[in-house]
């Protein structure tokens, strides 16, 4: 599986990669909401794909929830399978 923490003198820099995945590790379920309010991972669909490519199994379902207006609206929740 894919590295991607780098050595800052002694203090090690997670990426929005690695804070996502030790997320999904821990809670196995993440929205996008979550992921800004979280990790300020605005793309969270781009770091699913890579972890996806980078062989770890996660499943895609749709919710629905009220909009800001009260408002019917549809987003994805992505699970962490397997783990």
């Amino acid at each position: 599986m894919k590295t991607t923490q780098f050595e800052n003198g002694n203090k090690k820099r997670l990426t929005q990669y690695d804070r996502v995945l030790m997320y999904l590790q821990k809670n196995k379920t993440i929205t996008s909401l979550q992921a800004i309010d979280l990790f300020g991972a605005t793309r969270l669909s781009a770091i699913i794909y890579d972890l996806r490519h980078d062989g770890y199994d996660i499943a895609t379902e749709t919710e629905t929830g009220l909009n800001r207006f009260g408002e019917k609206t549809h987003f994805a929740k992505y699970i962490l399978k397997g783990e």
